[in-house]
């Protein structure tokens, strides 16, 4: 089998509403095959219409949870807590009402800089709690993903980001203590850039535990045009057996005076089909190489 290759909605818009549709036959004519979209806010799209619209253009669709500091399974907070497990089931009701398998994203919470929380340290004690409190809130909704036939990815962050999971070991330790094929890791290579000594060897030591992968340039860029080493990427990919989708997000821009802040999403200011086309053309054929050599 191959691996499906999508882009994140917010390659074209934030946030996506239905006026936004008509970037399903752009992501399509680009060779995309699925899109990713943020699990959506109430009122922010309707499932029929939305599983139409994808459909209409051959593409499924996958989603990204959304934690913020009110809903966080590592929060002392323990209101912050109960809403956190309750939004990774709306998750999960959301996935099953659009017809989607894989949820993915940093389900523990934990948000830190864009969230408004600095770093700070973490003594042991607290950070056994903290770990106590996700895996608890992990397993309870695993359970009710499983009862729903949903795949709940959860994404380690670079420092940045977060102070749960930063590394593939830390998701990889989460899922073990939670114990649940409902619940795997989900890997993006941004992150592991940043984190992982070797992309490749995670990706293998993730195994079959990985339900998800996004692959993107140490940049931010265009698969291709950065330092990521694909062809090392692919060969881990199908060592593994790893043959679920593959989302792109390309989110810098190339209008990038000094002094613009990278750190927060930018609109496109032109069209950039073209670009993505050949991003998803070169990893294809790093997979495909790959397969060839296995």
């Amino acid at each position: 089998m191959t691996n499906k290759i999508g882009v994140i909605s917010m390659f074209y818009a934030r946030p996506f509403g239905r006026a936004n549709f008509g970037t399903f036959a752009q992501a399509r004519a680009s060779g995309m095959e699925f899109m990713e979209l943020l699990v959506p806010e109430p009122g922010e799209l309707d499932p029929r219409e939305t599983k139409m619209a994808a459909a209409e253009h051959g593409l499924d669709l996958v989603f990204a949870a959304r934690v913020n500091l009110q809903r966080d399974l590592a929060s002392p907070d323990e209101a912050a807590r109960k809403a956190g497990l309750a939004y990774l089931r709306t998750c999960v009701d959301e996935a099953v009402a659009y017809g989607v398998k894989i949820v993915g994203g940093p389900l523990y919470g934990a948000p830190l800089v864009f969230a408004g929380r600095p770093p700070a340290p973490v003594d042991a004690d607290a950070r056994k709690r903290r770990f106590d409190w996700v895996v608890n809130g992990l397993t309870d909704a695993a359970a009710y993903a499983a009862d729903k036939g949903v795949i709940l990815g959860l994404e380690p962050l670079n420092r940045f980001e977060t102070d749960v999971a930063n590394t593939t070991e830390h998701a990889l330790e989460i899922v073990d203590a939670v114990g649940n094929k409902a619940l795997g890791a989900m890997l993006d290579t941004f992150h592991m850039n940043m984190e992982d000594r070797d992309i490749a060897a995670a990706i293998r030591k993730a195994g079959k535990r990985m339900v998800h992968f996004q692959a993107n340039e140490n940049h931010r860029g265009f698969v291709g045009d950065g330092h990521i080493d694909w062809p090392s990427v692919a060969r881990a990919i199908v060592a593994v057996g790893y043959t679920g989708p593959i989302t792109l997000e390309p989110f810098r821009r190339d209008d990038v005076p000094a002094g613009t802040c990278v750190a927060q999403w930018r609109a496109p200011h032109r069209n950039e089909d073209a670009e993505l086309a050949a991003s998803g053309a070169y990893l294809r054929a790093a997979l495909d190489s790959a397969r060839r050599a296995a």
